[in-house]
């Protein structure tokens, strides 16, 4: 479990997981689990800021998508705080801007003007940006 720790940052989620997949008793899973966090290969905060710097810079995701996958990871609202701060305001909204330039340029063929601002959002919201940001630039369309 040191080495599956080590290979990349874990979640306490991924772990259990891994154990119960390995058919382990609770009592052994609850031990191993103590070690690994004694001996920091298992650490949530790390794994949280690893994970939205990770999700960002990667795959370009905004903060409700990486907010919301690490919900479903269990993390605690203390370290998504944490995690999010790991994103710099400024690269943030670079970011939003290109992947807007970027999806634009995609939807160059759309003549019809409410579809390719549905098109525009759709892909921003499934990529989780924030709504205000999406609509304000959305209205900002013109053929």
């Amino acid at each position: 479990m040191e080495r599956y720790c080590v290979y990349q940052e874990r979640c306490h989620k991924e772990v259990n997981q891994k154990l119960y997949e390995m058919r382990m008793i609770p009592e052994a899973v609850d031990q191993i689990i103590n070690h690994l966090l004694q001996h920091n290969f298992l650490n949530e905060t790390r794994f949280a800021q690893a994970f939205a710097r990770g999700k960002f810079r990667t795959k370009k995701w905004g903060r409700n998508r990486i907010v919301n996958e690490l919900k479903f990871r269990q993390i605690s609202k203390f370290n998504v705080i944490i995690a999010l701060k790991e994103i710099p305001d400024s690269e943030y909204y670079k970011t939003f801007d290109e992947l807007v330039e970027k999806r634009l340029r995609q939807l160059d063929s759309e003549t019809d003007l409410q579809k390719k601002r549905k098109k525009l959002a759709d892909y921003l919201f499934y990529r989780g940006w924030e709504s205000t940001l999406v609509y304000a630039k959305v209205n900002e369309i013109s053929n």
